[in-house]
């Protein structure tokens, strides 16, 4: 990996290399052959260069050392797979021979079957401090980092070995975590392994998403309402965000999905509908603490609206994108691609903003999910022109989306509620002959529970909505 290593994992492999292996007791044991303890002894705990040297003038033999051999011999690992010791000395070995010596992972690489030895290891345990499953990881890692984008052998690694880290990032340990971090960066160089990761999104991209709201200070299981509101949280300490994420595993989360976001045009409408991406990275941007995490932002956001205009742009407006872009503009920033990347997405939402109409604007609102007191709720020239077009649009589904917005509880953002029930007044005020299509909705039932909400903006609007009700019922 191009990335320094974790200190959790450096620290770790130091304390391995430095344990002693009573090598011939694993030979007498007939835990390893005397074969393999000469090619061990051959590389260990020599000089780089001489290490290089005797692996180049045998690839095949160190290839076979780990694999296994044509003939059906068991590679190391196999054949010292009762010896926990032996395995970790073994793994910390390989990792260090194939860092140093690239001849030897195309070696590797260039065999039939280079996997079977290694994806076991990665169930040898359920405790994420397991340092075989962890160390196993970090191999295969550099294996199929090393590939040629070409080869498809590693797409068969990819799912266990995704899984395991996984695991990885969903402990409280930030050491964990961002070793887990640091290797799905390492493996998502090629189309098909950023695929590969999204299809399997709920384990891999999830948790990473988790990380990013708890820097922002947003709760993982909560709604989205937080995301679209003004208040924003800082930092909580020197070197940390929100949830006590540090800048590190903020920046290096970040690497991930800016490489996952090259896959905007297949995956960009179901990362917003399934992650809030837009709003997240939206909040992100507002609390940036380094030139490099903005310019993983900027450059994320761009990759995803550019390839679904249409369907996020909208999204990025009601987030407030456009205005935090000015003022990020206002600084003064010196990365050239950052720069690059902030005059393209500017200038795209500028030339959406302003063919936008207010009802694309109300629409936009709806179909996030989310309610805010934005200049249509207000406006009775905005519903004297449009509650018509709101019930008719798309055969109701913009109030089918409403009731289901008034449906939830809205326990952390209630003037959700409120601004909902405005909007149902106004449809009545305004379309009374519809009234009945909002009741088949449920929408009065709705209102009508609303008015003993404890929170009194939304007695006050579910009781204006019910009035418009009650006088159409008088009158007719």
């Amino acid at each position: 990996m191009s990335l320094e290593p974790p200190t959790y994992l450096s620290s770790l492999q130091n304390n391995i290399r430095a344990r002693p292996i009573p090598w011939d007791g694993a030979v007498r044991a007939g835990t390893i052959s005397d074969s393999q303890l000469s090619k061990i002894r051959a590389v260990d705990k020599v000089r780089k260069e001489q290490r290089k040297m005797t692996v180049e003038a045998d690839l095949n033999g160190y290839r076979d050392l780990f694999l296994g051999a044509e003939t059906g011999a068991h590679g190391v690992l196999q054949s010292a797979a009762r010896r926990a010791d032996v395995v970790q000395y073994i793994l910390v070995l390989l990792a260090d021979l194939l860092e140093g010596i690239p001849a030897l992972s195309q070696a590797i690489n260039n065999h039939h079957d280079p996997f079977t030895p290694f994806l076991p290891l990665l169930t040898h345990s359920t405790n994420p401090e397991d340092p075989i499953p962890l160390l196993t990881s970090t191999v295969l890692s550099s294996l199929i980092s090393a590939a040629p984008k070409s080869a498809d052998k590693h797409i068969v690694a990819l799912p266990g070995l995704f899984s395991y880290l996984a695991t990885l990032t969903k402990v409280s340990d930030g050491g964990l975590q961002d070793i887990a971090v640091l290797e799905y960066s390492a493996l998502l160089r090629s189309k098909s392994s950023r695929e590969k990761f999204w299809e399997q999104r709920k384990e891999t991209v999830g948790p990473l998403t988790d990380i990013l709201k708890a820097a922002a200070g947003v709760a993982s299981n909560g709604d989205s309402a937080s995301l679209f509101s003004n208040a924003v949280s800082g930092r909580n300490a020197e070197g940390s965000l929100g949830g006590g994420v540090g800048l590190q595993l903020l920046y290096h989360v970040l690497l991930v999905l800016w490489q996952l976001s090259f896959e905007g045009a297949a995956i960009g409408g179901s990362f917003d509908e399934e992650f809030d991406i837009i709003p997240l990275f939206t909040r992100l941007l507002s609390l940036s603490p380094k030139e490099k995490t903005t310019r993983l932002l900027v450059s994320s956001l761009y990759n995803l609206l550019s390839m679904n205009r249409q369907s996020l742009l909208p999204t990025a407006v009601l987030a407030r994108l456009p205005s935090l872009l000015e003022n990020l503009n206002g600084r003064h920033l010196n990365d050239p691609d950052l720069l690059e990347d902030l005059k393209n997405l500017s200038e795209m939402l500028e030339e959406y903003t302003k063919t936008q109409t207010t009802f694309d604007e109300y629409a936009a609102e709806v179909n996030s999910g989310h309610l805010r007191w934005s200049p249509p709720h207000r406006s009775s020239t905005f519903w004297a022109e449009n509650a018509r077009k709101i019930l008719e649009h798309e055969k109701g589904d913009l109030v089918k989306k409403l009731a289901n917005i008034m449906g939830k509880a809205w326990e952390n953002d209630k003037q959700v509620l409120a601004i909902a029930c405005n909007d149902v007044g106004w449809l009545v005020k305004e379309v009374p002959e519809k009234r009945y299509q909002l009741e088949k909705l449920g929408l009065k039932t709705r209102v009508m529970e609303l008015m003993v909400e404890p929170e009194e903006t939304v007695r006050w609007e579910s009781l204006n909505a019910l009035s418009g009700w009650l006088r159409y019922s008088f009158e007719t």
